[in-house]
């Protein structure tokens, strides 16, 4: 009896076209002219890249009862606001022209400027670039598991990474061994910790034998970085304080600290002993993002938690300029609506075509200011923005690969 296809996509944001693809082929026989190459992880599974419209999308072929499984838990990862690459899609059914049963294929849309773990350190290497890792990593980690999830395999191959303000911001792309259990269990979170110290140090030592490896970096130095901040960012944002009920104001100091680290404190249990003169105080509701939402809320900017906190240091500093040419300090709102009109989208709008696409809009902005902030010291002058740009664009940008959506080397 005939399989029926079943096919799978959300409605209303992904193009029709992905129906017409040549779903009764395997993957790795495909040739089609939609296909493109992108940079992609490690995987032991066939994956393919599909350019239709102005999106591209990532095809992975694996047993139905495994695509379905990914396909529930990245919606429900991506539904909890966490970084992750979009499940779109998830074809079913298939078979060959002569009948023969054929996996599934889990339709993911593909995460531009996004950039695999092999290509930084081919490109920048070095001590720094493995703690930018280790820090993105564990700030993920300790997110998927604060909200319930159970990774099952955090490696290097199994991230995406962005750039965000000169660090690096960490994705989840692959779901396989993901599970949901509202409050994690201790166990399965030790022990996630530990398969992703043994993963990291496996996927160094790789890069190690194949010469991309800089031999200032220790391996084992580095992953055990990794345990340590992990605990350290998962006790500041999970462990119960102790204070004396006449200093409150402790309490607030704890909530300022969460929030400088990226996070809202969104409800807070306080615990106190009637016959007692002591608070335990401990968060009950983490989410990160506090500065990404606050410019979100002032300008409609999304952008990444680094990026929003130097785009918010920028809108202040302009405030502060507009209050000395005009004598007074400008609201909140109406100085974040003037940055964006008469700073921010002039700068973006003059990147030449050319140039396009090689960083996002906020990197780059944030790399001007760095630009020009090196430019104004060895003037001994402020530099204003048109003249950083220039000098930005063609001594720094005009030489950096795009990486919108970097091609595969073959």
């Amino acid at each position: 009896m005939a399989r029926t296809v079943q096919f799978r996509f959300l409605t209303g944001r992904e193009p029709a076209d992905l129906i017409d693809l040549p779903w009764s082929v395997p993957l790795d026989r495909w040739d089609h002219p939609s296909l493109v190459s992108r940079t992609r992880g490690q995987s032991r599974h066939v994956v393919r890249f599909v350019s239709l419209g102005d999106r591209t999308y990532a095809l992975k072929e694996t047993s139905e009862r495994e695509a379905q499984k990914e396909y529930g838990m990245l919606r429900q990862i991506r539904a909890a606001g966490l970084p992750a690459v979009d499940a779109v899609g998830l074809v079913t059914g298939r078979t060959t022209p002569e009948g023969s049963p054929l996996d599934g294929v889990l339709v993911t849309r593909f995460l531009d400027y996004s950039l695999p773990f092999r290509y930084l350190f081919s490109l920048e290497g070095g001590a720094p670039l493995s703690h930018k890792l280790i820090d993105a990593a564990v700030v993920l980690l300790v997110r998927l598991h604060v909200d319930g999830f159970y990774w099952g395999d955090c490696s290097l191959s199994n991230l995406l990474f962005r750039r965000d303000a000169g660090s690096l911001m960490a994705y989840l792309v692959d779901a396989e061994t993901s599970e949901h259990r509202e409050p994690l269990p201790e166990g399965m979170r030790q022990h996630e910790l530990e398969v992703a110290r043994e993963n990291f140090a496996g996927g160094l030592m790789d890069l190690a034998a194949e010469g991309i490896l800089s031999p200032e970096i220790e391996v084992i130095e580095v992953v055990n970085l990794l345990v340590e901040r992990y605990v350290t960012l998962w006790d500041e944002l999970t462990g119960v304080t102790e204070v004396d009920a006449r200093e409150r104001h402790l309490i607030d100091q704890r909530i300022r600290r969460i929030n400088e680290m990226g996070f809202d404190v969104d409800e807070l249990v306080l615990e106190h002993e009637p016959a007692g003169d002591r608070l335990r105080v401990i968060p009950a509701l983490v989410e990160e993002g506090h500065h990404s939402r606050e410019l979100r809320r002032m300008t409609g900017l999304e952008v990444q938690e680094n990026q929003a906190r130097r785009l918010l240091n920028d809108i202040a500093s302009y405030g502060a300029y507009l209050a000395r040419i005009e004598g007074e300090v400008p609201p909140t709102a109406v100085g974040a609506a003037r940055w964006i009109t008469e700073v921010y989208e002039p700068v973006v709008a003059q990147v030449p075509d050319d140039l396009r696409g090689r960083l996002e809009p906020a990197e780059l902005f944030h790399e001007l200011l760095e630009h020009r902030y090196y430019l104004s010291e060895a003037a001994g002058h402020e530099v204003d923005n048109d003249t950083g740009l220039r000098s930005y664009l063609e001594s720094v940008l005009r030489f950096r690969p795009s990486e919108q959506a970097l091609f595969l080397e073959e």
